[in-house]
């Protein structure tokens, strides 16, 4: 997409190397009395957020930010009826510099979680920041450099993938760890939903009169509205989303990593094909994608398909899987795990694994590692979340230099890959049975990227077109802050 020209900073990536340094005052709060937190963004998940910290002993509400003042009055008129009164800002500047706030929690649209990370840490704030934690591999980097200084100072910085405090999740992985099916083949991760049209607009729109639309932007510039809906369908446009992929993607990366026993270090490769099917309309990003990331010994595979569910077996009305369509299965040497069960190979349950429970105790736990100044769990760390995002921004930038491509071509690449083979063959039977004709609309098929993990850029063959696609613009006044 061309981005529209306007006052802005490009970040580079070079920009990373000793950037990244908390001022000397900096110290955490909030280790002993009640934690005071403030939750920015509250239109979606961020009303979760709110639930579940007043659920936890010892925490109190004490802020609530938001570029909309309507969602603003009307959870404060909510939040009235349980005499629950707080402070209220647009501006998420205002918010982290607030002396009485101790956390912050984050659930802005994903072109913002890095920027008000970074503030918050620059305020010696804890921060617990929603899936995907950043918009691009450099946002990412930097965010990560960022939090690992702070916790040095005993500042908390946390993903929001729940499935890390689930008690179901911890079992399957250690009793695939054990042995019980034999070695791992594959991790695949599933994102299988109908994700409608977003519809298409003839002319920019205007944003909501309630909304601060500048702070609403920031990083980004302001931008015309291209889509009818203001809230949440800027997930399908890249510069305030990551698709389907990026959105509901990092719960699976990340349940997909852990199988693999968590890598230090993202895939020194990246492919991915597919397109937006089905409809034309105002979003950028593919509705269909499968990404392969050849992680060393065990690969993993992105499954992901929003196109109506017309995969179902006709004698057990299930698609495959066990019924699985957005989940994980850990395929192994003499079987395989899907979700909550293991079956052999022939499919026969072997094992059911109890108290998957998406993770009910996860803010809890966030609160728990600030008392404790440190991660209560190794799994609570933001590196999980660092390497779920950018496993999806990597099948991203595959993807978005993509081209035309015959499905047999497809299959040539995949020569070798059984697994790869299988899913690509079952892609195509599910675009079939949707009505979509590839004669008409082919298959975009990215380009086999090159990564090197320790610098986070692409080398090689596409190398100066992949790392474009990782350069954000900058609106003056909202450049990423140093910490």
């Amino acid at each position: 997409m061309n981005v529209p020209t306007t006052s802005r900073r490009r970040f580079l990536a070079t920009s990373l190397a000793g950037a990244v340094s908390l001022p000397a005052w900096s110290a955490p709060r909030g280790a002993n009395g009640d934690i005071r937190v403030a939750v920015i963004g509250f239109r979606g998940r961020g009303s979760g957020h709110i639930k579940e910290l007043l659920k936890v002993p010892g925490v109190r509400l004490v802020a609530l930010c938001d570029a909309d003042q309507a969602i603003i009055d009307k959870k404060m008129a909510d939040l009235a009826k349980d005499n629950i009164q707080v402070k209220t800002y647009r501006d998420f500047r205002e918010c982290c510099a607030d002396k009485d706030i101790d956390a912050v929690t984050i659930a802005t649209p994903n072109h913002s979680h890095v920027l008000i990370a970074l503030t918050a840490l620059q305020h010696s704030k804890h921060v617990y920041v929603e899936k995907p934690v950043s918009h691009n591999v450099i946002e990412s980097a930097k965010l990560m450099a960022a939090a690992t200084k702070a916790a040095a100072k005993g500042l908390i910085v946390q993903h929001g993938m729940q499935r890390r405090s689930d008690e179901g999740w911890a079992s399957a992985m250690q009793w695939v760890k054990e042995g019980h099916i034999g070695k791992p083949k594959l991790s695949h991760a599933l994102v299988h939903g109908l994700r409608m049209s977003i519809n298409k607009v003839d002319a920019a729109q205007p944003p909501p009169s309630t909304v601060d639309y500048k702070l609403w932007s920031a990083p980004r510039p302001e931008m015309p509205v291209m889509r009818k809906q203001f809230h949440y369908d800027w997930h399908w446009q890249w510069p305030y989303g990551n698709g389907d992929i990026g959105n509901q993607g990092p719960h699976q990366y990340d349940v997909a990593r852990w199988a693999l026993g968590d890598p230090d270090t993202l895939p020194k490769r990246v492919m991915s094909f597919g397109n937006r099917w089905g409809y034309t309309d105002d979003a950028h990003s593919a509705n269909c994608q499968i990404a392969f990331h050849p992680y060393e010994p065990v690969p993993l595979i992105m499954d992901k398909f929003g196109l109506p569910a017309r995969n179902v077996d006709p004698k057990s009305g299930e698609p495959p899987y066990k019924g699985i369509r957005t989940g994980n299965i850990i395929h192994c040497e003499g079987g395989y795990v899907a979700e909550s069960k293991a079956y052999d190979h022939e499919g026969k349950p072997i094992t059911k694994f109890e108290n998957f429970l998406m993770g009910p105790d996860h803010m809890k736990n966030f609160i728990d590692s600030i008392r404790a100044g440190k991660y209560t769990k190794d799994v609570l760390h933001i590196r999980h979340g660092h390497h779920a995002a950018c496993l999806a921004h990597l099948a991203n930038v595959s993807y978005r230099l993509g081209k035309a491509m015959k499905a047999e071509e497809i299959n040539e690449r995949l020569q070798g890959d059984k697994f790869g083979q299988e899913l690509h063959a079952e892609f195509l039977k599910n675009l079939a049975n949707n009505d979509i004709d590839l004669a008409r609309q082919p298959i975009t098929a990215g380009p086999w990227l090159d990564f090197d993990p320790a610098s986070h850029q692409f080398t090689g063959e596409f190398a100066t077109e992949a790392n474009k696609l990782c350069v954000e613009d900058y609106a003056a006044g909202f450049e990423l802050p140093d910490v």
